[in-house]
């Protein structure tokens, strides 16, 4: 059902080939995994798209859409997946991941929770003011960062599996009853 519904909405794959804005990239944007919506891809673009989601700075949409099309996964639901990293997530999962970090490897940069805690921001300095807080995290957020992408994206990958097979299930079944309701 969800399938059917995004086919009726999304533009077709001729028509994502003719598109000035596509046609610039040549042969990279025309893999018919990048746009086509089936288990495999969809699963692979969410998992893309979670890993991406927490890079630092404005460039996960970027990175979300290069790696959709290195591995050949649904472009727009990489891209549109990183969208769960925003003003108002991104200070506790930089926190869960900061914390994560420095469990795993051990070491916790001697910060205290003063210290952990997300500085106020103001109009004029707001991204050096962040960029100094996330730099004085250090390695267990980096570390913390790249296990959270990673736990992340296996957990999507395998939720968005399970999921479709149980609505594809779910729908055999509905099928069955209504062809048993025929007879």
């Amino acid at each position: 059902m969800p399938r059917k519904y995004f086919k009726k909405i999304l533009p077709g794959h001729d028509t994502v080939k003719q598109s000035r804005w596509i046609k610039p990239f040549g042969e990279w944007l025309h893999h018919p995994n990048l746009w086509h919506l089936h288990r495999r891809s969809v699963a692979g673009g969410v998992a893309v798209g979670l890993f991406c989601g927490l890079i630092p700075g404005p460039f996960q949409m970027i990175g979300a859409a290069l790696a959709a099309v290195m591995f050949r996964v649904n472009l727009p639901v990489a891209v549109f997946t990183t969208l769960y990293t925003n003003p108002l997530t991104l200070a506790p999962l930089y926190m869960l991941a900061y914390e994560l970090g420095s469990f795993v490897i051990g070491q916790g940069n001697g910060l205290s929770g003063a210290s952990l805690a997300f500085p106020e921001l103001g109009w004029d300095n707001w991204f050096s003011v962040l960029l100094d807080w996330v730099v004085s995290l250090g390695k267990p957020l980096a570390f913390g960062l790249l296990l959270l992408a990673i736990i992340f994206s296996v957990v999507g990958y395998f939720a968005v599996r399970v999921l479709w097979y149980a609505v594809v299930v779910w729908e055999w079944r509905r099928r069955a009853q209504r062809r048993a309701k025929n007879l």
